[in-house]
């Protein structure tokens, strides 16, 4: 007794991959996963994995900024403190014996 098992192309859910619409990044997995696991499988496990992806990015907030933020908090209602249009750059002092923060005026 023999069994003949024929697949359709439609049976095995191929789809094309459009790969100008991807990111750098995506399309770099996409080539890993051809490599190492070969394309049908390769494509298939991409589309899972980009069906798992969050559409929209997370906002991610950066602690120095909010530190920052709560320093100068007290001086919101002070008329006398301006910032002007451009900022300014707050880095760490350099050199010998120096300690704190330096802050420039953004030109």
């Amino acid at each position: 007794m023999t069994i003949k098992i024929e697949t359709t192309d439609t049976e095995r859910n191929i789809m094309t991959i459009d790969q100008s619409t991807l990111t750098k990044g995506q399309v770099r997995k996409l080539n890993a996963l051809r490599k190492s696991i070969g394309d049908d499988i390769a494509e298939s496990a991409f589309g899972k994995w980009m069906k798992s992806q969050a559409k929209t990015p997370k906002e991610v907030r950066d602690p120095v900024a909010d530190a920052l933020v709560a320093a100068l908090s007290n001086l919101t209602s002070d008329k006398s403190f301006k910032l002007g249009t451009k900022g300014y750059v707050v880095r760490r002092a350099k050199g010998k014996g120096a300690s704190g923060f330096v802050a420039q005026k953004v030109i």
